[in-house]
């Protein structure tokens, strides 16, 4: 599956066309950045394809913006000087927003919030979600993400082992070579779910840091772009209204993603 998504990703430049709406031919065209490594967020699957509730919220949107959107997949750590370059046109990729990429890129109104936490194995002895019982511990996490900046902040007293996807430390973690992981709670819920999860437990939920964290995940757009970012504000706020966020929702939670 890892290779499969680097042979996709370097043939690509490849674009995944995903017409919002058969009806919408001569609609405003959009190109979305996504990262497809994120389950159950965003993911590229062996037959090219895109998944998961990143995906489905925007073909939702742009189907409320009768335009016409298509997908490309772009590594995590250069997926916001691809959007600046013009790339694409908006990330969607459970992108939290935060001060510091706002100094980069502007965003929408958030269209989820869920907290950090941590997994270790199942026969870990370590008892708590906490740095003191973390200490001496390898910590692993996504790089240039929320989770790891978190990591640095309030896990001073572990080893903090960076990763490109969290493909990577998934793995690492399951062969022991570990001690822990951080990063959403939904994502590593869902992982601790399948066959490949088995290896491991949910240590605890941590508490969020509003300055980390920010205010949820977002929409980027460039900056300046106000009139592409109102338009998705107002297609969020239309389908939170008219019940199809719900639908999604339910497809993939059972909870409200979209948090307080």
């Amino acid at each position: 599956m890892r290779i499969s998504r680097r042979l996709a990703m370097a043939a690509s430049a490849a674009v995944f066309a995903l017409m919002a709406s058969t009806a919408m031919a001569a609609g405003e065209k959009i190109v979305i950045g996504t990262e497809g490594a994120y389950p159950p967020f965003n993911n590229l699957e062996s037959d090219g394809s895109l998944t998961g509730f990143d995906i489905d919220i925007a073909k939702a949107l742009c189907e409320e913006m009768k335009a016409e959107c298509t997908f490309v997949t772009q590594d995590w750590d250069g997926i916001i000087p691809a959007l600046i370059s013009k790339k694409f046109d908006a990330i969607i990729a459970s992108m939290s927003i935060t001060a510091e990429r706002k100094e980069k890129v502007d965003f929408t109104n958030k269209y989820y919030n869920t907290p950090p936490a941590i997994v270790v194995p199942k026969d870990s002895p370590i008892t708590a979600a906490t740095e003191d019982a973390l200490d001496g511990k390898t910590l692993g996490a996504q790089s240039a993400t929320t989770h790891s900046n978190y990591a640095e902040a309030h896990m001073k007293k572990s080893e903090l082992k960076l990763y490109p996807t969290s493909e990577e430390y998934k793995l690492d973690i399951a062969n022991g070579r570990i001690d822990g992981v951080i990063d959403d709670v939904v994502v590593l819920s869902e992982w601790l779910k399948t066959a490949d999860g088995a290896c491991c437990k949910l240590l605890g939920v941590l508490p969020v840091d509003p300055v980390i964290n920010g205010e949820g995940a977002g929409i980027a757009v460039r900056k300046g772009d106000d009139a592409l970012r109102e338009k998705f504000n107002a297609a969020i706020d239309a389908i939170r209204k008219n019940g199809k966020y719900k639908e999604i929702n339910d497809k993939y939670f059972p909870f409200d993603v979209y948090g307080s």
